[in-house]
């Protein structure tokens, strides 16, 4: 039998493009994000297997309510997937806005951690599920202008493992998935605030990741022997690797 799978942040990029993948596979998917026209767009696109759901994930009232707002058929959700996240900005933390670093750590941290302390008693108690949190690369590599992206996704990584850390010998498991350079969604025009221009150009030269092989990743550990883990996955084109340290010589 499929899944019951909750995919935060469904209206757009990874989370849309794991939710065409996994209703493909055979599965449910309770879509959730702030743009509803979006979501009524991708139900009409995948039809009655795809729950739309309007939530933002900042607001910790209505994800602590979601589970038991949810039709009775669809409360048991197998597999939680924290995929709402955003960056915004690139300029140096000295030049950088507060609100801007306020907003990150509201959705990329307080975010995943309400929507995993709704739905994870529920699997504890089925003994059965799978939480999937979508962390970067910047978690581990720093680089210029990612101080509170790259911290918030390192609290994803640190908080996916210690997760893990208090559910071993129960059958609930925890991945954390780290893209590196992905290209094809609305992750640098937002945090370019729009501008097209300045976002394409990131990608310019490159065959970057795309949401599609994110959901190639997050459907390939969802399917793995329930007594499998995999604690981090971390994910980079072939146009991409690590860098050495950065020196400033005089």
């Amino acid at each position: 039998m499929g899944l019951t799978i909750l995919i935060t942040g469904a209206s757009a990029g990874f989370g849309a493009s794991m939710a065409r993948r996994f209703i493909r596979d055979g599965h449910r998917v309770i879509a959730t994000a702030r743009r509803t026209e979006r979501l009524e767009a991708l139900h009409d696109e995948l039809g009655s297997d795809l729950l739309a759901l309007a939530l933002d994930v900042t607001d910790a009232a209505a994800v602590a309510a979601l589970p038991g707002s949810l039709p009775p058929a669809w409360r048991e959700v197998d597999v939680l997937i924290n995929n709402a996240g955003l960056a915004m900005g690139l300029d140096p933390a000295q030049k950088a806005s507060v609100a801007d670093w306020d907003r990150m750590v509201a959705v990329n941290v307080s975010g995943m951690m309400h929507m995993t302390h709704a739905l994870l008693p529920g699997m504890v108690e089925r003994n059965r599920g799978h939480v999937i949190n979508i962390s970067s690369t910047a978690a581990t590599y720093p680089y210029p202008g990612g101080h509170v992206y790259g911290a918030s996704k390192a609290f994803v990584t640190q908080f996916s493992l210690n997760l893990r850390a208090d559910l071993v010998g129960l059958a609930v498991r925890v991945t954390d998935l780290e893209p590196g350079l992905c290209g094809g969604t609305e992750f640098s025009v937002n945090r370019f605030g729009g501008d097209t221009t300045r976002a394409g150009a990131v990608y310019a030269g490159t065959v970057p990741l795309t949401a599609d092989d994110i959901a190639e990743a997050a459907a390939w550990v969802v399917g793995l022997p329930p007594h499998m883990n995999v604690n981090r996955m971390e994910i980079m084109p072939i146009c991409q690797a690590p860098g050495p340290l950065a020196i400033k010589r005089n």
